[in-house]
């Protein structure tokens, strides 16, 4: 398999660290729109969500969140493509809970601790690491 690469626009990874410090302490969580060609991920919009979670250290995107994040990547010819959340207390790795909560495959995961950003991807029951660049667009 090839190296998994992700296309960050330089002002979307700012968003997700500036949802992170303003849901502080609670994590933050969002939807990731844009489109994937085998190995690469090209990310076009962020949709923050409600955290639904009642613990601090755990995040459930809102339904409706999601429902609407949907029909806009489609509206705009794109998909969900991911998701994005902070940890606030730990490092910026999937952590044992996301792994026991994530399902989709091939499912981009970008998570911020810190003021650290990494990308992972769902596939095969586990995490795998991506490269990511970001681009001025």
């Amino acid at each position: 398999m090839a190296r998994l690469s992700v296309e960050l626009p330089a002002v979307l990874a700012e968003q997700v660290r500036h949802d992170a410090a303003i849901a502080a302490p609670r994590e933050c969580c969002g939807l990731i729109e844009g489109l994937r060609d085998g190995d690469r991920f090209r990310v076009t919009a962020l949709h923050p969500a409600h955290n639904l979670a009642m613990e601090a250290d755990r995040f459930d995107i809102d339904p409706r969140d999601h429902l609407a994040a949907a029909k806009m990547a489609r509206a705009r010819g794109n998909r969900i493509i991911g998701c994005y959340h902070s940890h606030p207390h730990g490092a910026a790795r999937p952590s044992l809970r996301d792994a026991a909560g994530a399902e989709e495959e091939n499912f981009l995961w970008l998570i911020t601790a810190g003021g650290e950003l990494a990308a992972f991807v769902y596939l095969g029951g586990d995490f795998v690491g991506a490269d990511w660049t970001m681009s001025s667009a």
